[in-house]
């Protein structure tokens, strides 16, 4: 996952008051905190971070000019206004390069499983460890032609060099069953009709 590089503002203003007027002004209040440092209130360009993770997920590492100093940050949590779907607010994890860390990277199915077979999916993210400035954006994993039958655990996926799973390797990922036959599905209303034309003779 390449770097990108913004410029941040100071917040020297708090509350909800002040928080709309930096959004009015085009602008994401969001929070820097880690390595434990006192907590720096900033404002991102809110065009250019919506950009941001629409191009590289919502783990994106950002490198951040604030007045004369450069912050490399995590972007670790992107509250979204539910109805407007406008970006509200942005929590950033201060990291160093060379640090790992556990982010969640969604997992893309590719492929079909075989003919007459549906797929449950339990889980459609992974947690993993990686450094921070290689960061899968997703860990595909291919069910072409997988039988019925088939379960596939998170330690059955295939992670990039230098990325450790963290979620439980036990856990499901995903199962494929027989898909019910047409027979099956009919099954119900052959019985209603059997029971319909009994009551009728």
């Amino acid at each position: 996952m390449s770097e990108v590089r913004l410029a941040a503002e100071q917040r020297t203003e708090f509350g909800k008051g002040a928080a709309r007027r930096t959004r009015r002004a085009g602008k994401i209040p969001a929070v820097l905190y880690g390595h434990g440092s006192d907590p720096k209130h900033l404002a991102l360009p809110a065009l250019e971070f919506a950009r941001v993770v629409r191009e590289h997920g919502q783990n994106a590492v950002l490198t951040l000019d604030i007045e004369s100093s450069t912050e490399l940050a995590l972007t670790k949590t992107v509250t979204t206004h539910p109805i407007k779907n406008y970006i509200e607010h942005v929590d950033l994890l201060l990291v160093q390069r060379g640090e790992k860390v556990t982010v969640e990277v969604p997992i893309v199915l590719t492929g079909d499983a075989a003919a007459a077979t549906l797929l449950t999916q339990d889980l459609t993210t992974v947690q993993v460890e990686a450094d921070a400035l290689n960061i899968p954006e997703q860990v595909e994993f291919s069910i072409a032609g997988l039988a019925a039958g088939t379960q596939v655990h998170a330690s059955d996926l295939t992670l990039p060099a230098g990325t450790t799973l963290v979620t439980d390797g036990d856990a499901m990922v995903l199962a494929v069953n027989a898909a019910p036959t047409a027979a099956e599905l009919d099954g119900d209303t052959g019985e209603a009709t059997e029971s319909e034309a009994t009551e009728e003779g």
